[in-house]
């Protein structure tokens, strides 16, 4: 009974979604045989694996910020029983790079001024949990296309070709997740020399499905256009060949394109007008309109008044 009770007790913290039906499955794993317990397991992990939107819908973003970290737990815990769950190490790669851009390093940027230390404590997390994800990401590529993370050592563009269209979810996240833990890491060579990986991985991408999450591949380039090594003409007109085939896919639906675009590009350009103008680009986008982007939209248009409220200390007059 006591045992009972505390499975109890542990199902009422799981999301809603899960919580309603995770513990018959748990119980039936528990009082049956191994196969049938390896099936409850699996449909715990394809249900997980298949939740993401009730979090993106969410109009609280700090709640989200409390729920998330239990239920990616969760999932690693999962994982470790059914180590192959490719949509599990899917949503465990895209939820450790949400969770830490939206969250983590926000919060790092936020500290930079009254706390430098801590800034740089929890930057250092965010580069952690970037390299958790992915490491994720790279498992799911494996089990898809087996010995892919040797191949993409040796050779990232060669090994990048075996990828199929099913796989963009996986390339995308293992690209964004390495890429930001690259920007985290400028004083690590090593990470650094990691980006010829990275853009095999997200141009491969790219290729095979351009408009992945309405333009989120366009979004992400935005602001790697800015790095790339060895790229074709001006960084800053591919950037914007990117902003707009990112608004095209868009609809207008997302804050994000504006935000990416005013960081990369116009600071460095130093154009505080349209900086300026980009965000509040983005914070016009009324986030109740399109409730499959809200929590998105929300915390991107969180992060554009905050560099709103910093643009003196990021142009010079």
């Amino acid at each position: 009974m006591k045992s009972m009770r505390l499975l109890f007790h542990w199902n009422l913290r799981l999301p809603a979604y899960v919580r309603l039906w995770v513990l018959p499955v748990l119980f039936w794993g528990m009082t049956t045989g191994c196969s049938v317990k390896n099936m409850a397991v699996d449909r715990l992990a394809d249900a997980l694996a298949e939740g993401g939107s009730t979090f993106n819908s969410d109009d609280d973003p700090e709640l989200v910020k409390a729920a998330i970290p239990f239920s990616l737990k969760l999932m690693e815990t999962l994982l470790a029983e059914t180590p192959r769950h490719k949509g599990l190490l899917y949503a465990t790669a895209s939820g450790f790079t949400q969770y830490s851009y939206a969250f983590v390093q926000q919060e790092a940027d936020e500290l930079e001024e009254v706390d430098l230390a801590a800034s740089f404590a929890m930057r250092d997390r965010a580069k952690r949990l970037y390299l958790r994800a992915r490491d994720y990401g790279l498992r799911g590529l494996e089990v898809a296309h087996p010995d892919f993370e040797a191949a993409l050592w040796d050779n990232p563009i060669e090994a990048v070709g075996v990828t199929k269209a099913a796989d963009v979810p996986l390339l995308y996240w293992t690209a964004a997740s390495w890429g930001l833990a690259i920007s985290m890491a400028k004083d690590d060579p090593y990470l650094i020399g990691d980006q010829p990986i990275v853009e095999a991985l997200i141009d491969r991408a790219l290729l095979l499905d351009e408009s992945y999450e309405q333009g989120a591949i366009h979004t992400f380039l935005i602001t790697y256009e800015m790095t790339r090594v060895g790229g074709a003409g001006d960084p800053a007109d591919r950037a914007r060949q990117h902003f707009r085939r990112a608004l095209d896919l868009a609809g207008g639906r997302q804050a994000s394109p504006y935000v990416a675009l005013a960081e990369a590009v116009s600071i460095p350009q130093q154009n505080k007008l349209e900086f300026q103008r980009l965000l509040k680009q983005a914070i016009a986008i009324n986030a109740d309109d399109y409730p499959g982007w809200r929590l998105v939209n929300l915390i991107t248009q969180r992060r554009a008044r905050w560099l709103l409220d910093h643009a003196d200390d990021l142009f010079l007059e």
